[in-house]
């Protein structure tokens, strides 16, 4: 894709779209690509339509069109006109710039007080962003994993449950599961405690099913957020 394939106008203008969810693995696909995000989030926003963007720093893909340094010139110009960036601790530092304090390497421990201060430096340099969400990962094993996120909105940063130990049975897709779930709560509630909730369980419903695209129901994910176990209803 390259600026002036999609008719963003007719999109946001005419047809007003709510909401437009894109992030850092398209951006990355090539110099096209890029731009072609940048032209829509400015149209995006010109309309009103929310934003959001997931960071999702994959140097592999950016190594191809200039590495961390395009990443951070493409990430930071993007993240002008972003209402929700969602992002985890790599993400920020890497596409962003931004430093995060107190987790160690091997993230064997998360510290929340690092990532609070780092939504602080964040809203200091990005005014704009309404909504700063992460997930907080702790990889025991491969297939023993510690899930939860939080999620500023409105001046209070509000954390999901913390599942312990849950047993991983595909993780990729885990982070866009929680995105869309993380949406949906804002779209359905516009409330940042129940929309890191929703994010969060469909996430780890997600990692614990098999496929990278999520199989949850609305219904599934609602149980686990009322405290139901992840046992199949027959």
């Amino acid at each position: 894709l390259k600026p002036g394939d999609i008719d963003w106008e007719y999109i946001f203008g005419t047809l007003g779209v709510r909401w437009m969810h894109t992030g850092g693995i398209f951006a990355a696909l090539s110099e096209t690509a890029a731009e072609t995000v940048i032209e829509a989030v400015k149209v995006a926003k010109k309309y009103g339509t929310i934003v959001s963007y997931d960071l999702n720093y994959r140097p592999s893909l950016w190594k191809a069109i200039g590495g961390e340094k395009k990443a951070q010139e493409v990430n930071r110009e993007i993240a002008k006109y972003v209402d929700v960036m969602i992002g985890n601790e790599e993400d920020f530092t890497a596409c962003l710039g931004l430093e995060i304090e107190g987790n160690e390497e091997n993230l064997k421990e998360l510290d929340l007080s690092g990532y609070k201060s780092m939504i602080k430096t964040a809203l200091k340099e990005f005014p704009n962003f309404q909504v700063i969400a992460t997930t907080l990962r702790t990889v025991k094993t491969a297939t023993v994993n510690s899930w939860g996120a939080i999620c500023y909105s409105e001046g209070v940063i509000h954390e999901a449950e913390h599942r312990e130990d849950l047993e991983i049975m595909d993780r990729v897709g885990g982070g866009d599961s929680f995105a869309s779930g993380l949406i949906y709560g804002f779209l359905e509630f516009n409330d940042g405690a129940k929309a890191v909730e929703y994010g969060a369980a469909h996430g780890a419903l997600a990692m614990t099913t098999p496929g990278d695209t999520t199989m949850a129901t609305l219904s599934e994910v609602e149980k686990i957020i009322g405290g139901g176990s992840a046992r199949v209803d027959r």
